[in-house]
Parts: structure tokens; C-alpha cells; sequence
């Protein structure tokens, strides 16, 4: 990771919609979320996600504040009924910071919230399996390739195989 870069895991506040909106509003990083991510992302939908995960407690979801400013999002989610000792993280990075080693240092500061905050043993995360990118940064993280889910996925007009990657609390 470029050592200018100050990393910081916090809660997302008004002040960051404009960022939010700027950073999202990206089909490269849509292309590779649910459809719950919507492109184009506008200022409604900011606003709607912001109060959304407004007064969570625990937090859940964190932006990824670099250098001063919330150029991207992370966030885990505790599972229930007989996945509950399992939380599933989901993330995304404005595009202008991919490839620096940001993703993988938030990955690795949630990892240690998740498990020290929540009473999970597992985290996993679910990339496409046509974001290679995103896996290696799981694998940089010290996750471990789990699954591979055959045309799981439908996204764009095509079919994706889902891949499950997963990290274990030690």
C-alpha cells in the first residue's frame, strides 16, 4: 500500500453524500454489485442508503475514508437462523483508488471488527466469478476460495458462476 495513504474505517454521515454519489456513480463498480447498487447512482439514492444504515448499532457498515475524504464502502452482515454464527462482507472502491492495497487493509480491519464485535466464527464474501481482481484481494486478506456456484448469478444480461471465499475466526 502506497504509505500516503491514511486509511481510516468509519461512520458514513451526511457531509459524505456528495462523495458518495461522485464514487458510485461508476457502471465499473456497479457492474460488479447486486442489483440493490443501482447505475446510475444518483443523489436520491445516497440520500436513501445513508439513512438506511444511519443509526446502526453495531455498525455494519463503514465507509472508506482515504485521505480526508469516503471513496468507497465495506460492510459485514451477521446471518440468522442456522447461519448465525456466519457473517457475509460486501464492499466496493471508487475506481481512482483501485490496485493501491486500500482494499485489502479495509478487508482486514473488518475482519478483526467483525469477529471481535459480533459472535460469528466465519466471514465470507461472495464475488463474481469474473472479478478476478476482487478475489485476489480476498485471497491478499487471508481469505480461502470455499465454492464455486455455476451460473448462480444473472447480472447485465449474462450468467455468472459465484464464487464463495471465506476466513475463519482463529
Amino acid at each position: 500500500m502506497n504509505s500516503t495513504i491514511a486509511l481510516k474505517l468509519r461512520r458514513w454521515n451526511e457531509a459524505d453524500l456528495n462523495n458518495l454519489v461522485k464514487y458510485a456513480n461508476n457502471r465499473n463498480v456497479a457492474k460488479w454489485l447486486t442489483n440493490q447498487f443501482p447505475h446510475p447512482y444518483m443523489k436520491e439514492d445516497g440520500k436513501t442508503y445513508l439513512s438506511m444504515i444511519a443509526n446502526e448499532n453495531p455498525i455494519k457498515v463503514f465507509a472508506i475514508e482515504v485521505n480526508g475524504k469516503a471513496v468507497g464502502s465495506i460492510g459485514i452482515f451477521p446471518q440468522s437462523d442456522i447461519h448465525e454464527k456466519s457473517a457475509e462482507m460486501g464492499y466496493w472502491l471508487a475506481e481512482e483508488y483501485w490496485g493501491q492495497g486500500i482494499m485489502t487493509k479495509a478487508i482486514q480491519e473488518i475482519v478483526e471488527y467483525g469477529f471481535r464485535t459480533f459472535d460469528i466464527v466465519r466471514i465470507f464474501a461472495r464475488p463474481f466469478s469474473t472479478n478476478l481482481k476482487s478475489q485476489r484481494v480476498l485471497e491478499k486478506a487471508g481469505f480461502v476460495f470455499e465454492a464455486r456456484l455455476k451460473n448462480a448469478l444473472f447480472k447485465n444480461g449474462e450468467f455468472m458462476d459465484e464464487i464463495i471465499y471465506a476466513k475463519l475466526k482463529e
